[in-house]
């Protein structure tokens, strides 16, 4: 299994970005897709997660404090990518992105390589 962010970029206060986590090979189910972010000199910081084939049917998300009503994690099944939007963009979610895959049948970890986002005020 291999995850592939992408959609990163420089953009100014208050504009939106859609991040993209491309998974290929199979995740099964139940599993919970993440999206982190480290921004330079602290701590890695979970932005949002989405739980697929849980006991809650369908999918569910939640989101951090710092990103709550901001974002929206989405999952595409017929791309087989993870999604992450944010809007009203802050200089503070300044960061590398990162997506990651949690199998919850296999109990196997996936990461994805980051893709840098940069918000100038």
């Amino acid at each position: 299994v291999q995850l592939q962010a992408s959609g990163g970029g420089f953009v100014r206060a208050g504009g939106s970005l859609r991040l993209s986590c491309a998974v290929s090979g199979t995740i099964y189910s139940p599993n919970v897709m993440y999206w982190h972010r480290q921004a330079p000199g602290k701590q890695r910081e979970m932005v949002g997660r989405i739980v697929r084939g849980g006991s809650t049917p369908g999918e569910s998300t939640d989101y951090g404090d710092s990103v709550q009503g901001r974002v929206i994690i989405s999952w595409d099944n017929a791309k087989n990518t993870m999604y992450l939007q944010v809007n009203n963009l802050k200089p503070e979610d300044t960061a590398v992105y990162y997506c990651q895959a949690h199998d919850l049948r296999t109990l196997s970890q996936y990461w994805g390589q980051g893709t840098q986002v940069t918000v100038s005020s």
